[in-house]
């Protein structure tokens, strides 16, 4: 623990302001592949039962038609928040039919670009607005690209914290100035880290085939359909 840090939070400690850590904000935003029950993308437009993709506050679609996308309330409780999220589950194979969730974060084998619907969300301006923009992903990267699932991890201190981290930190100037420095050094300490992060959770030792399409690779053969990088399948 670096010395900055540490006197940071003795001065919360002796200040009586330390059971204001016990209040940081999460939230979560993941997302899946709707697939069908064979393994492959599905093809179906965004299921009525999940409601609408453009104003449902908890369930919506990222890039693709197939990509459906979970957003949490922000929690205190991480354990809440994980609950939450998988009440969302839940409910969602309760009116998807035959349909699963892919669980990687690489996509299902996928024949081509064409076999991966844009997300659609209606008629209204704002609704065409969001589908051109992916349109335009399309072009620049690729739709196959746009398939790969992610996490989101949304995090923040809560707002009675912010004046007495100021004074502790001696700084005068505008709160929000504070706030935005003092988040962008949490961003900078986590990139410190970020490489460790990633080889422990976020590292994909196989993916399939039909991602690589006819692009040149130097990937090896795991299965038939299955590519792999020599040296990445190993116990930690």
């Amino acid at each position: 623990m670096s010395a900055t840090l540490d006197h940071h939070l003795n001065q919360l400690l002796r200040d009586g302001n330390s059971r204001l850590l016990t209040q940081l904000q999460h939230g979560l935003e993941k997302e899946g592949l709707r697939v069908t029950p064979t393994g492959h993308i599905a093809q179906s437009a965004h299921p009525i039962g999940l409601g609408s993709a453009l104003t449902h506050s908890e369930i919506t679609t990222d890039y693709s038609e197939a990509l459906v996308e979970f957003i949490t309330p922000v929690f205190q409780d991480t354990d809440v928040m994980l609950s939450h999220l998988s009440d969302l589950h839940r409910f969602s194979y309760e009116v998807m039919q035959d349909e699963l969730i892919w669980c990687a974060s690489m996509p299902c084998d996928i024949s081509g670009e064409d076999e991966i619907p844009i997300a659609f969300y209606g008629d209204s301006n704002i609704g065409r607005l969001k589908h051109i923009y992916r349109v335009g992903l399309q072009h620049r990267y690729g739709k196959m690209m746009q398939t790969i699932a992610g996490i989101h991890y949304n995090f923040s201190l809560p707002e009675q914290l912010w004046p007495a981290y100021q004074a502790i930190c001696k700084d005068k100037g505008e709160m929000s100035n504070f706030r935005s420095a003092s988040y962008f050094r949490m961003i900078r300490n986590f990139r410190r880290f970020g490489w460790l992060l990633l080889y422990l959770f976020g590292a994909t030792p196989a993916l399939t085939r039909s991602f690589m399409g006819q692009q040149p690779h130097n990937l090896e053969s795991l299965a038939e359909d299955t590519l792999y990088q020599p040296g990445q399948l190993r116990c930690v």
